[in-house]
């Protein structure tokens, strides 16, 4: 049996869009580990309420109910179906969704963030629709924004990646200007 080089795991994002996206594009379907590294990667903290989310299916054991989404996933023919699945069939909410499918399918998805939607001027409601065809349609529009919003010919995953990464630089400058000392009223986090 060959050693496991754990140093892959320090760097979440390269391993879910190095190996992971590879195996699922692969085998038609994720282990748990897999399927819960990118849900820690999205947000740590709902790891439990995702596992819940699972069981509540009917599935006591997480493999089986990560393999049986998962692989109704790779079947599903169309993006909005694949969207459909995880949305409305396993209720998981757009900024999760949109994590899981970006890593499964890099060139067509990316994550739903509200930085993201900050730099865009836009979508900040997008999560919040409750009719699955208004929710797909404000993500198709969200996606073809970030396309454009980069003049650069990077792929989507890296337009997202320096969208975000505008957000942050324009919020930590604005902090250290105010020195840390302002809450800041659109985001109620300190400015």
């Amino acid at each position: 049996m060959r050693a496991v080089d754990y140093r892959k795991y320090h760097d979440l994002e390269s391993y879910l869009f190095g190996e992971v996206s590879s195996r699922f594009r692969r085998n038609g379907t994720l282990s748990a580990f897999d399927f819960f590294c990118i849900i820690i990667w999205k947000a740590n903290r709902a790891k439990s309420r995702v596992a819940e989310r699972l069981r509540a299916h009917g599935y006591d054991d997480l493999g089986r109910a990560v393999t049986a989404l998962t692989s109704a996933i790779a079947k599903a023919r169309t993006d909005r179906a694949k969207m459909k699945i995880l949305v409305s069939d396993w209720g998981f909410r757009l900024p999760m969704a949109s994590a899981i499918l970006t890593v499964l399918y890099p060139n067509a998805f990316t994550i739903y963030d509200v930085r993201v939607c900050d730099v865009l001027g836009n979508f900040r409601n997008a999560q919040y629709r409750t009719h699955f065809d208004a929710l797909w349609s404000e993500y198709e529009e969200y996606v073809k924004a970030v396309r454009r919003a980069v003049k650069a010919k990077h792929n989507l995953r890296d337009k997202d990646r320096w969208l975000w990464g505008k957000s942050f630089c324009d919020q930590l400058q604005k902090q250290i200007s105010a020195k840390f000392e302002k809450v800041s009223q659109e985001n109620g986090t300190e400015a």
